[in-house]
């Protein structure tokens, strides 16, 4: 298998138009990392200088030590798999998995041996002998993975192989790509725009925006300790609130104003800020619509909003208050919920909520980077 190294890497087009800035990126043997972030960051062209695919403007490329720049793709040892699949229709599904392997001379044996290996691995044994016309677009995808296996690649380039399937489809399929990848063992670069994918295949997720790298870390970590606001945007469904707010210091203690409200923080928030040294300062605060929560009357810590809309997901209801015309979500619970709110709110009712004193996220207005320091 192999490390992947991307060291500075630049994308510059003719047009002098800038894709990729400064890309740095260790990958560890047998590692399975992920590209995500929205259309156009620059994910996938990264994907595809790692193939070959595109020329490296400036910068390094090293796989297992070893500078790719200027090696042909076929070269590289590696497999990639697209999101059209990009499979061969006149061939059967056994000629498309065998295809490459022919062309390297592959003894026949071999080749039979490979496929089939590769075939009962994706479940696909049954369908060797139709055309890629005669297969769903789940079984196409499982064949465009097979033929990347029968290679026996050090890298494994994937990039957005589920976006073309149906929402039950890319369920299934993400977790067949879990088990395959616990049974090939090998090094993973998966490129999509969804954070779902990227939550539950990464060990580590590269989230990007505008050809640059926002944030490096495993799934918990920018979960829970987002870089800044456009990450803690974009991982979590539904994304979080955002309020502008005031961070006080009085007597020694933190306190956030939100809205003419002044709520407590935890002892632990207070310590990073203290050892931060944080004055008190204007903050853009974040909250997740799960860490809200319903207070039964009016507080002095709480917000007072009017529902919107209610929408009930079976486990949860996710509930959209209008407070002081900014919209909030919040995701309840059905069980924590009293008889007669279980089946939803009415519109224009009144609710009144707080947030988790250890749950809160605070962000400078200003460069939009995240005030509290990152554990470990």
């Amino acid at each position: 298998m192999a490390t992947v190294s991307l060291k500075g890497i630049k994308k510059i087009y003719d047009n002098k138009v800038t894709a990729v800035h400064d890309f740095n990126l260790e990958i560890a043997d047998k590692e399975f990392i992920v590209l995500v972030g929205p259309s156009g960051c620059g994910k996938s062209t990264t994907l595809r200088m790692v193939a070959g695919l595109e020329d490296i403007s400036e910068g390094d490329l090293l796989i297992d030590g070893k500078r790719m720049n200027d090696v042909e793709p076929k070269d590289r040892d590696i497999a990639m798999v697209f999101q059209n699949y990009a499979l061969y229709p006149h061939m059967t599904v056994y000629e498309n998995m065998a295809f490459a392997l022919k062309l390297r001379k592959v003894p026949a044996d071999e080749i039979d041996k490979k496929v089939r290996e590769a075939a009962e691995i994706l479940d696909i044994t049954q369908y060797l002998e139709r055309k890629p016309k005669a297969l769903s677009g789940g079984q196409r995808q499982r064949v465009a993975i097979g033929r990347a296996i029968v290679r026996s690649p050090r890298v494994f380039l994937m990039d957005e192989p589920l976006s073309n399937l149906d929402a039950k489809l890319r369920n299934q399929m993400r977790a067949e790509i879990i088990k395959l990848r616990q049974r090939i063992d090998t090094t993973f670069v998966y490129v999509t725009h969804d954070q779902t994918e990227a939550m539950t295949l990464g060990d580590r997720i590269v989230i990007m925006k505008d050809g640059f790298i926002q944030q490096i870390g495993t799934p918990q970590q920018v979960f829970d300790h987002p870089a800044n606001v456009f990450v803690a945007g974009f991982i979590g469904m539904p994304q979080m609130n955002f309020f502008d707010g005031q961070l006080q210091l009085e007597d020694g203690k933190y306190t956030i104003r939100v809205m003419d409200t002044v709520m407590d923080l935890s002892d632990d928030i207070q310590a990073k800020l203290k050892a931060k040294g944080v004055a008190a300062k204007a903050v853009t605060i974040g909250i997740r619509p799960e860490h809200i929560s319903f207070s039964a009357g009016a507080a002095s810590n709480c917000l007072t909003g009017t529902v919107d809309v209610s929408e009930m997901m079976g486990s949860e209801i996710h509930l959209h208050i209008n407070a002081g015309g900014r919209d909030v979500v919040l995701r309840v619970p059905t069980t924590e919920l009293s008889h007669e709110n279980k089946g939803g709110f009415a519109y224009g009712a009144q609710v009144h909520f707080t947030f988790r004193p250890d749950l809160v996220h605070l962000f400078d207005p200003e460069t939009e980077a995240n005030l509290l320091p990152l554990e470990g």
